[in-house]
């Protein structure tokens, strides 16, 4: 594994540089605050102390040592013993903490400056282990089933106070949207789908059937009742018209009073038909119409040429410029009606969205359905996101850790953890000596 971590590191040194624009935004991101200063001292401190330690067992030994020689007593040789361990003991954890973030002296000691060494290594490590026990599908949906988002975003959605704050954030963000929207451009796309649509789709048959299914329903008599007494008030309004034009459409060698006798004639004959059509229900020529329109319907629908013909009709409507711009302005006058509600909190539009927040969280809350199926959206949801972009989240890991500097890195990582660590070299010390006291003990005890 450790192989195929280095591979991916070395390729990746290989190619990616560090631009200075670059370092100058991850020393941006990575400054020590006036905290990691302090942590800073902390360590330090730390330090002084854990060095301390060791030279004070250090000149025990010697003091031991040299009242040993001089005879003081067995006590001595415990003493010598317990600082002698106590000295091995410190060193060695001191070596093993310095080993994490630089070579100890200066040396280029094997497996030492890991931290600096093995950054990019770990991040990929890092990026690995989040991918692999944060970022699993079993996982996300064991969290999110065990927090129970259904019933508590019911419960917050249910209170008025937060129904109004999310209506207002949701206005707010409308308006936010329409307002970025350029109105040319909407129009132009509104144009172009509802011209898109209609082109694709006969509209011939469809009108059949709704004609069709008009017609058996007698729906269409009351537009009959209303053209024929419109039109019956209209001649009675404009007899002198209607004389007029039957006269104008005479022969120049007719005698004036007998084409004055033909308009009269024709306008009664007008004005009865109309009349009769109108008091008739059962008019014969309402009957005639009746099986026009049920003709009519029938070709929609089968006719081949009347299909046609009515697919030709609707290109030549589309195609003309005023269609197309009333089409578009269409766009317009939604937009500012939409901006208008959405600004007034007592549009119906903002009543109506509140009214709805505030029913989705009571059901949300007490229907344990509704709560079933908002945990399953979002964890579905959850899930979706995490394994489709568990490489881009994990990369993101792995790729701000190998753009960070090495050196200051590891002065920050130090100033984070390095004065608990100080307290190993301590315990270190403190270990050894009473391990180095106890060994003597018993080799003494043996007779050793």
């Amino acid at each position: 594994m450790w192989a195929g971590i280095t591979g991916r590191v070395e390729l990746m040194e290989r190619t990616e540089t560090r631009t200075p624009e670059r370092a100058a935004s991850y020393r941006t991101m990575t400054a020590f605050t006036p905290a990691d200063e302090e942590r800073r001292r902390g360590v330090r401190r730390m330090k002084l102390t854990a060095t301390g330690l060791l030279l004070f067992v250090a000149v025990v030994y010697v003091l031991a040592k040299a009242a040993q020689h001089a005879g003081a007593g067995t006590w001595a040789g415990y003493v010598a013993a317990a600082a002698e361990a106590g000295m091995v003991g410190a060193l060695a954890d001191w070596f093993a903490v310095t080993a994490l973030f630089r070579h100890p002296l200066g040396l280029p000691i094997p497996h030492t400056a890991i931290i600096p060494t093995k950054k990019d290594q770990l991040g990929v490590s890092l990026g690995e282990f989040v991918g692999e026990n944060f970022l699993s599908e079993d996982v996300v949906r064991q969290r999110l089933r065990a927090v129970g988002i259904g019933s508590r975003l019911g419960a917050w959605l249910a209170e008025p106070e937060h129904a109004d704050r999310v209506t207002a954030e949701l206005a707010t963000a409308l308006r936010g949207a329409l307002t970025v929207l350029r109105d040319s451009d909407v129009r132009a796309v509104v144009g172009e789908a509802v011209t898109r649509r209609a082109d694709a789709q006969e509209i011939a048959p469809g009108l059949g059937k709704t004609l069709e299914k008009v017609v058996a329903d007698g729906g269409h008599r009351r537009v009959v009742d209303l053209v024929v007494s419109r039109a019956h008030d209209w001649l009675e309004l404009h007899r002198a018209e209607v004389m007029v034009a039957v006269e104008g459409g005479a022969p120049g060698w007719t005698p004036r009073f007998v084409d004055r006798k033909v308009g009269e004639r024709v306008y009664k004959e007008l004005l009865r038909f109309v009349t009769e059509m109108r008091d008739m229900p059962s008019h014969p020529a309402r009957g005639a119409l009746d099986r026009f329109l049920t003709d009519f319907a029938g070709d929609l629908q089968s006719d081949t040429d009347t299909r046609a013909r009515v697919e030709r009709l609707k290109s030549e409507v589309l195609g003309r410029g005023e269609v197309q711009d009333l089409i578009a302005s269409a766009w317009t006058a939604v937009r500012s009606m939409v901006v208008a509600a959405a600004e007034d909190e007592r549009s119906e539009l903002r009543r109506r969205v509140r009214s709805a927040l505030l029913s989705l969280g009571t059901r949300m809350a007490t229907e344990e359905k509704m709560q079933g199926k908002v945990d399953a959206w979002v964890e579905g949801a959850a899930v979706h996101v995490v394994t489709t972009y568990r490489k881009e989240i994990t990369s993101l890991i792995t790729d701000t850790v190998a753009g960070w500097d090495a050196e200051h890195t590891t002065r920050k990582i130090e100033a984070h953890i390095g004065r608990d660590l100080q307290f190993i070299r301590i315990n270190g010390t403190v270990v050894g000596s009473l391990a180095g006291l106890l060994i003597y003990a018993v080799s003494r005890g043996l007779g050793a």
